[in-house]
């Protein structure tokens, strides 16, 4: 049976001692007043709720699933999340960060990310059904009207409501520019919007009243392809003048998708017949307005892995540190057992290390992240805000997919330290590997992450993004770089920084010629990224712990230990991947079609 604490200590270190996250928020105004306390009491409140509240629905929800009654095409998700979302809504959690003027409590991004992690360990599938609801209320906070934002915002805020957001078709994933929902005008200014949206994620179920779908159709004189979609607000429930609710809106769920993971979701396919909907933002530009939903999703899809990846790696050292198998080929090293916990083995801790490392660089990246959302959002400085603002823009799709990547190579070694056991239910642990590989495909495959880090958010601006981040990783090496206690860590940050530069320049001039060339650089190349990265947060989260190792608590001393295997044993994967990138188009395009 698994378990599940939620990791407070680190996530205070990184908080408090790697990002001294008050004396930042201190320079934002709405945030000025928030200090360590509050930050660790709501996380401490949080963690009890995750762990208390939503884990024991874990594997219980897995086993059960959803189901669908075909006739009243209603949705009753598994035993007890009802009941834990209406305690989550009690208490506050969906108006953690959202803004007071809606209801919200105006807290930082920084903190829901926290609690979220959390929650995303405890029961993915769960989260899901509030989580998507966070994206809905960010892109009608940016791009509703002010009547759309009356009638929608509080209640997302509070929770009595959530959101979806129906983008795919049968025929159509990936490339938005194939949908064929059409929005019909209407004289009083709403939309009839006729379709079918498949995989809608939380798109239809009893745990609120209400759900708020965020709809991308067509109108009638749309152009063909992505410049001719809009976006519309569709609720399940239309609603009156008053706010109360009014009669059924024909959107309905035809069927439930039979998934590998996430089985506690109701992943829906909803047939619009005729729903009545209001414009979100400017016709034709609905991918625009929806990008803001998109965007948090891809972040949130990131914080998924970093939870099923924090929660493998616990259940899987509480295994290695009881499970006695063979002795040491050293020598027994507990000879008063019968034989050794397998926890002395070499390849056990290699396992276990590096879900250990890709779970705490992946949450000091997603709080700082996090941090710079809020700078986006809050400070007074224009320049701060457009730093920010890029570094998040160009930093998503390496959460996105470096992260679930991760995550998946993380929960895969977590299972395999249990041996059988592992495959079996009981345990937990196939359930994770099962949940985790979803997150590297929905909300934009890994690779379109991929070409969208080396297409856009790179090579389109001549790597003006890039250099941001590249600058902040220099300041650091050229802080540190007399510092002989750091070299073993810095030395490979500035090396591999080089290496970075010169394989964007290259890929760039590659692309000039062909631009597939990009196509076949790309995933190899996020994930040299993201390991510049984790490097960068490695290597700031290990000069903190030399500065403290005296101190006697032995959090320091695991944390530099761990900093140690990753630069040893995970960044070296880099030499690999630049070799594999500059490899380029050739071997991929060589042999005909007919061969395959």
């Amino acid at each position: 049976m698994a378990t599940y604490t939620p990791p407070l200590r680190d996530m205070q270190f990184v908080l408090h001692e790697l990002l001294n996250v008050t004396d930042e928020l201190k320079l934002l105004p709405p945030h000025a007043e928030v200090d360590a306390d509050t930050i660790n009491a709501v996380l401490e409140e949080g963690g009890k709720f995750a762990a208390g509240v939503v884990f024991p629905l874990n594997r219980s929800g897995d086993e059960e699933g959803c189901t669908l009654d075909k006739n009243t095409h209603e949705v009753t998700p598994p035993k007890g999340f009802k009941q834990a979302y209406q305690q989550y809504v009690e208490g506050g959690w969906p108006a953690l960060s959202c803004d007071p003027a809606f209801g919200g409590q105006g807290l930082p991004i920084v903190l829901n990310q926290c609690f979220y992690e959390m929650l995303n360990s405890a029961n993915q599938a769960w989260t899901m059904y509030p989580g998507l609801s966070h994206g809905a209320y960010e892109a009608l906070h940016a791009h509703g009207t002010d009547a759309q934002k009356k009638t929608y915002l509080p209640k997302l805020t509070s929770g009595e409501w959530t959101g979806t957001m129906c983008l795919t078709e049968p025929h159509c994933g990936t490339d938005l520019g194939l949908l064929r929902t059409k929005a019909e005008p209407q004289a009083d200014g709403t939309y009839k919007i006729t379709g079918q949206k498949i995989f809608i994620s939380a798109g239809e179920h009893d745990m609120a009243e209400n759900i708020v779908h965020l709809v991308l159709a067509r109108l009638p004189d749309a152009p063909a392809g992505s410049k001719g979609i809009s976006l519309f607000v569709v609720p399940k429930f239309n609603v009156n003048a008053d706010g109360s609710l009014g009669d059924r809106n024909p959107i309905f769920c035809t069927g439930l998708e039979h998934k590998m993971g996430i089985h506690g979701n109701a992943t829906c396919q909803l047939s619009l017949e005729g729903a009545v909907g209001t414009l979100v933002g400017e016709p034709n530009k609905g991918l625009q307005a929806m990008f803001v939903m998109m965007n948090a999703a891809r972040l949130g899809v990131g914080n998924q892995s970093l939870g099923l990846t924090e929660v493998a790696y616990q259940n899987a050292v509480a295994y290695a540190k009881d499970r006695m198998q063979m002795r040491a080929l050293s020598g027994p090293k507990n000879p008063e057992l019968p034989a050794d916990k397998i926890i002395v083995h070499p390849d056990v801790r290699k396992m276990l290390l590096t879900a250990r490392a890709y779970a705490e660089g992946g949450r000091a990246f997603a709080i700082w992240t996090a941090l710079q959302i809020d700078k986006e959002l809050s400070s007074d400085d224009a320049d701060e805000r457009k730093d920010a603002a890029d570094l998040v823009a160009l930093l998503t799709p390496i959460i996105k997919a470096f992260i679930t990547d991760n995550a998946w190579i993380a929960t895969s070694h977590c299972m395999q330290v249990f041996g059988g056991h592992g495959y079996i239910r009981e345990w937990g642990m196939e359930q994770y590997v099962r949940d985790a590989r979803i997150n590297m495909i929905y909300e934009g495959t890994n690779t379109v992450q991929s070409l969208d880090l080396l297409g856009r958010k790179v090579l389109a601006d001549n790597g003006a993004k890039l250099k941001k981040f590249g600058k902040l990783v220099a300041a650091f090496v050229e802080e540190e770089g007399v510092n002989e206690a750091m070299q073993e860590f810095v030395n490979p940050l500035a090396d591999l920084g080089d290496k970075v530069t010169k394989l964007t320049t290259e890929l760039g001039m590659k692309a000039f010629g062909n631009a597939d060339e990009v196509g076949a650089a790309a995933v190899d190349y996020l994930r040299v990224c993201g390991h510049l990265v984790f490097a960068y947060f490695w290597a700031r989260m290990a000069k903190v712990a030399l500065e403290k190792q005296g101190s006697g608590d032995a959090f320091y001393k695991a944390k530099l230990a761990t900093a140690r295997f990753y630069f040893a044993k995970l960044l070296p994967e880099t030499a690999g991947l630049i070799r594999s990138a500059r490899a380029g188009l050739a071997p991929l395009m060589e042999m005909e079609e007919a061969l395959f």
